[in-house]
Formats: structure tokens, sequence, C-alpha cells
């Protein structure tokens, strides 16, 4: 049988490709983490790390016992928690892989609330892209997702979050900070910062541009980012306009380092989702999460996100 806790400082050691720095994460010493990768090396009579170079390398056999040793140590976590929640108290620990900018925003405030209450759950929001939510949930990397599309159907739940909105901002210096609003024609001549092709926002705007019969490539795009808060700095700082889910675009707007402006007919705005597997571990802290959000005490956070 292997040892869970072999299996969990050969992760830490795989992850960091060194003995010291796995040690230091895990409080032990360097010669008890050597101890132990040469203990589960023993068990499971095969090389894991090529230890001739400057850096460990992971050999074939480290690399195929790695995502089993992940899925071994989860498990054996949520198993424990399982139990710990049959004395009533809500513990463990909860993932929420997050793909858009105003659910980053809104995410935190909800978890630090939720801690309120259970404070023996500990939450990560993991940031990553659209296409790699369902992977990380279907992997068990992840508890909950969430998405800025209907996901819905297969081996996944889920349930609408809130609704974001995505304006359109520009500098205070530019053309179009003076007017009350501007036709949809105007977009095609000014210089342009679009988000990159798997973005929600990005989807979206080319819905809207499409019913006006604008396509991308008649647009003046002068750059291409993959973030949503480097693009209101770009804005900021007169590079381009840009389509920005309201949320991220809040503090510049606050401030006036950039302005909203209004686009005749144009209503842009996308359902943000959460999401889970359907069959899962028994898991009392994505069972609490997922009903709290929508919670009455919660309704001025999700006012806040929607505003």
């Amino acid at each position: 049988m292997l040892d869970l806790m072999r299996l969990t400082v050969f992760i830490h050691a795989a992850d960091s490709k060194n003995f010291s720095q796995a040690a230091k994460e895990l409080h032990i010493t360097q010669p008890t983490v050597s101890h132990h990768i040469k203990a589960l090396e023993q068990d499971i009579d095969k090389t894991l790390f090529d230890r001739g170079g400057q850096k460990l390398q992971l050999t074939e056999a480290g690399r195929l016992l790695l995502p089993w040793a992940r899925k071994l140590v989860r498990e054996s976590i949520e198993l424990q928690e399982m139990m710990a929640s049959i004395e009533e108290q809500i513990v463990g620990q909860l993932h929420i892989a997050c793909s858009t900018t105003a659910g980053k925003y809104i995410l935190p405030q909800f978890a630090g609330r939720f801690r309120a209450h259970h404070p023996d759950v500990q939450i990560k929001v993991l940031s990553c892209t659209s296409e790699n939510v369902v992977p990380r949930l279907l992997e068990e990397e992840a508890n909950i997702g969430v998405v800025s599309y209907d996901a819905c159907g297969g081996k996944l739940e889920c349930q609408e979050f809130f609704v974001d909105h995505i304006i359109l901002i520009a500098a205070p210096n530019h053309p179009f900070a003076s007017s009350e609003s501007i036709e949809p024609s105007a977009l095609l001549h000014a210089p342009f910062i679009l988000r990159e092709p798997t973005s929600g926002t990005r989807k979206v705007m080319l819905a809207e541009l499409g019913k006006h019969d604008i396509s991308l490539d008649e647009m003046n795009i002068s750059l291409e980012l993959g973030n949503a808060e480097a693009i209101v700095k770009s804005v900021e700082a007169g590079i381009g306009i840009a389509f920005v889910s309201r949320r991220s675009a809040e503090w510049a707007l606050r401030i006036g380092s950039v302005t909203r402006v209004p686009v005749d007919g144009f209503d842009l705005r996308r359902k943000i989702y959460m999401i889970r597997k359907y069959i899962q571990a028994p898991n009392r802290a994505v069972e609490a999460f997922w009903g709290f959000v929508h919670d009455p005490e919660n309704s001025d956070l999700l006012m806040l996100a929607e505003r």
C-alpha cells in the first residue's frame, strides 16, 4: 500500500524540482525528503527522479505517477473532511476555478462572507482561461467553476450567478469622451484594443457588432491583450478604446482616468454561471457554498455585481 506522506513529499518535490524547496514547503528537513522519496521508489520498484542534472527531472515512471499521486492525496483529504463534517461542522477545502474578470472581483467578497459562517473552510480561487475551467472540474482539481457561458448538460450542472455588463471605455482626452453617445459606425475608425479570442467579453462584443453589420476585419485593431486590467491601463494611456467588463474598469471610472462611452443601440451584457460536476465525492463545503451565493443575505453583493 502506498504511503500518503511519501506521495505528498513526491508531489512537492516534483512541482519544485528541488528537494530543499520541498522540505521548506513541508516544514521538514531535506534528508527526510530524500528518505521519503527513496522509500517510495522502493515501494514501486521504480526510479522517480533523474538526479544527474542541475535540477531534478521526473523519469517516465515519475511522470506517470504524478497525476495519480495528486488524485490519491486529494481523495484522502476529502475523506477526512467528510468524516469531520459528520459532526455538523462544515470543514474542508473549496477550490473555485474562475475564468471571468467580473467573477474574480466578486468572488473574494462571497468567500469572505462565507468564511464568516464557516471559518474552517479554506477557499482558493483559481484563475484560469475559459477553456480550462471544465477540465479542472472534470479532473476534480476544482470543486466549482465560474464561467461566462452556459455549460449545463452532460456531466455538469449550473446555476446563474449574476449578469455582467460590458461597456466601452476611452481616455478622458479621447474625442469620444465628450460625446453623449456615438453611432456604432464610429467604432470603425478609432484605434481599438481587443481581448483574446477565447474571452467571453470578446464574444459578446462580436455578437453585438454583428447586429450592426460590423465585422472585426473592418475595425482598426491596435492591440490585443489577454487581461482586462491591462486593457484598462492601455486605454488610460491613450492607446485606444475598448469594451471591458464594467467591474474591471470600476476603479478607473471612479478616479476619472477613463470614461464610459455609450454606443447607440448597444446593450452588452452576459450571464455569469456557476458550474459543478453532477457526480462528485460528497463535499458539504461545496453544497453549502452552492446554496449560499443566492441566500437573501447576499442580495447586496449580487446587486453590486450587476449594477
